[in-house]
């Protein structure tokens, strides 16, 4: 089955930019494009990096997973969700800008945020204002930041952890 990501808000362009920042992404993507992958396929394949990808690319919706059968017990196997992007989303200067500074931001500069943000949301979350007032960030790029990460989430008008 075809289906087509519409994307409509610029943030949602972080994930489909970061599922291609590196080679093993892109070549991870690539290979559940075109096949069902079990996790160890893609480990065999690409190693440590390629299952980093694979767990990057559930938590951002790109891949569909499905239960099969192996040797010894069932497998997890990833399929990319998507067949093919839309991308209709219009805003300020100012808010792409941040979006993009978020998508293409140093790991070192990204990691230092991250974890600011998730030591201040703590166990019970916040509120996304509460969060970006004390980052000292905009809403756009905390939007942003926590598309990008995988051990964030937005659920309504909080950020909360994942793990």
């Amino acid at each position: 089955m075809n289906r087509i990501k519409v994307v409509s808000e610029a943030a949602e362009l972080v994930p489909i930019l970061r599922a291609v920042d590196t080679k093993v992404k892109r070549e991870v993507f690539k290979e559940v494009t075109e096949n069902w992958c079990t996790a160890k396929d893609i480990e065999n394949k690409f190693g440590e990096e390629g299952l980093d990808a694979l767990k990057f690319f559930e938590k951002m919706n790109l891949v569909e997973t499905k239960w099969q059968s192996s040797e010894n017990e069932p497998e997890k196997a990833y399929h990319s969700f998507y067949s093919s992007f839309h991308i209709d989303a219009s805003s300020t200067v100012h808010e792409i800008s941040d979006i993009l500074a978020a998508a293409v931001m140093d790991d070192e500069d990204y990691e230092k945020l991250e974890k600011k943000i998730y030591r201040f949301v703590g166990e019970e979350g916040k509120f996304v204002g509460d969060v970006a007032e004390k980052v000292k960030i905009s809403q756009t790029l905390l939007r942003g930041l926590v598309k990008r990460s995988s051990r964030l989430e937005y659920r309504g008008h909080r950020i909360e952890r994942l793990l």
